[in-house]
């Protein structure tokens, strides 16, 4: 494993940032809810023509997208939030190199390098 050069002052910043990020992506999630059930209750039991139903399915579509994005997120935030309690933050869970600090500044929830990241999105996208 590669050692980490990350000071406790940086890590208290990553953590809070990962936790405010957390509540975003919640509230995000808890608003795409309701708006499904907005839209639910709205379309239920009365006729639609075909452009109710249209626009609905799109949004609904847009909704199920941005709740699948932010599912692997928060999933990704919880990841680094257990990192840094368990002192390997900034350390790839695929290869175990450091990540770069610039990396985690820009995205606090990295667990991987930018080119493992890359690799894992070719893969997702392939399935």
């Amino acid at each position: 494993m590669a050692p980490t050069t990350l000071d406790d002052a940086f890590l208290a910043r990553q953590k809070q940032r990962l936790l405010d990020l957390r509540r975003q992506l919640v509230a995000v999630g808890d608003a795409a809810g309701a708006d499904e059930q907005a839209l639910q209750a709205a379309a239920g039991g009365e006729p639609q023509d075909a452009g109710d139903d249209g626009e609905r399915f799109a949004q609904q579509e847009n909704d199920e997208a941005v709740l699948s994005h932010n599912e692997r997120r928060l999933a990704a935030v919880d990841r680094a939030l257990e990192k840094i309690d368990e002192g390997t933050y900034g350390i790839s869970d695929g290869n175990g190199e450091a990540i770069p600090r610039e990396r985690l500044e820009a995205v606090p929830e990295s667990c991987y390098t930018v080119e493992e990241a890359a690799d894992r999105e070719r893969l997702e996208r392939t399935r």
